[in-house]
């Protein structure tokens, strides 16, 4: 497997690999890979000849007090485990390779980046939209594929997508989960052995949010509020949001009702969480 640090060189071998017929599959990724990633490099190398993983902490999508510094770092152990999920390549690149000295452009989806983590997180999506732009435009690939833990994430990508015309399948891949339902995350690498065994509250809540609704409630609010008494009950939990929203506008809705989106943020001790799950409700009545 290759690793790559400069933009010249990756474009170099991306053209020799299509120069022969070859597909490209990418996977965006800021790095200390686990089995969510590992999971989209296996599904890429089913469907391209050719997978490259970029590795990069990317500083744009990160705000004030934010944990940049901190977000963990290891290209050496990152490397293995794509060779060992069958990656081609690896692109990781410096900070002053994609942001040199003077760089003034962004690329930013409006209305959807206005609700949920975009709402907790001014200028995140801005900054996920112009790195994936600027992967998209370094790497060319057919194919790019993202989990379905950042849901959000992978709704605004498929709209910049969409609205620049851009020849690029995206492919959203399911949750990865811990056996007790915590999906897997760089960040869980943060929890104390207490604050990981209160985030299971996340999954949980989410569940209770499905049995309700499998159970005929199509009140989001009453969903809502007791996904919040259950998330409270945990001492070291923290509410961001919790949201109940249509899955292409992701407005908030009242009555459960089509695609909807149920997702929740939530501060576990310091450690910021995310999960989400995707239910279609089509009442015959």
């Amino acid at each position: 497997m290759k690793v790559f640090k400069k933009i010249d060189e990756i474009r170099k071998y991306i053209k020799e690999q299509q120069k022969e017929g070859k597909t490209i599959g990418l996977v965006p990724t800021m790095g200390y890979l686990h089995e969510g990633h590992l999971s989209l490099i296996k599904k890429s190398s089913e469907e391209n000849n050719i997978t490259v993983v970029s590795i990069f902490v990317n500083p744009t999508q990160f705000g004030e007090n934010e944990d940049l510094d901190q977000y963990p770092r290891d290209l050496e152990r990152d490397v293995k485990l794509a060779e060992k999920a069958n990656a081609t390549a690896i692109f990781a690149s410096e900070a002053e390779e994609i942001y040199p000295k003077g760089y003034q452009t962004y690329v930013n989806v409006k209305h959807l980046t206005k609700h949920l983590c975009g709402l907790r997180r001014p200028g995140h999506f801005k900054g996920v939209t112009t790195i994936v732009t600027k992967l998209f435009n370094i790497i060319n690939p057919d194919k790019a594929y993202f989990g379905q833990k950042d849901a959000q994430q992978a709704i605004v990508i498929k709209r910049m997508v969409k609205d620049l015309n851009l020849d690029i399948e995206i492919v959203v891949c399911p949750i990865v989960r811990e056996s007790d339902g915590l999906a897997k995350s760089s960040r869980n690498t943060y929890l104390s052995k207490e604050e990981r065994n209160q985030s299971t509250v996340l999954f949980l809540s989410l569940m209770i949010a499905k049995q309700m609704i499998e159970d005929g409630e199509r009140h989001a609010v009453v969903i809502k509020k007791s996904i919040e008494k259950n998330i409270k009950n945990e001492s070291l939990a923290e509410i961001d949001y919790v949201s109940i929203s249509n899955i292409e506008t992701l407005k908030e809705i009242e009555v459960i009702k089509g695609e909807v989106l149920i997702a929740l943020a939530v501060k576990i001790g310091n450690t910021r969480l995310i999960d989400n799950i995707q239910l279609e409700v089509n009442d015959v009545n």
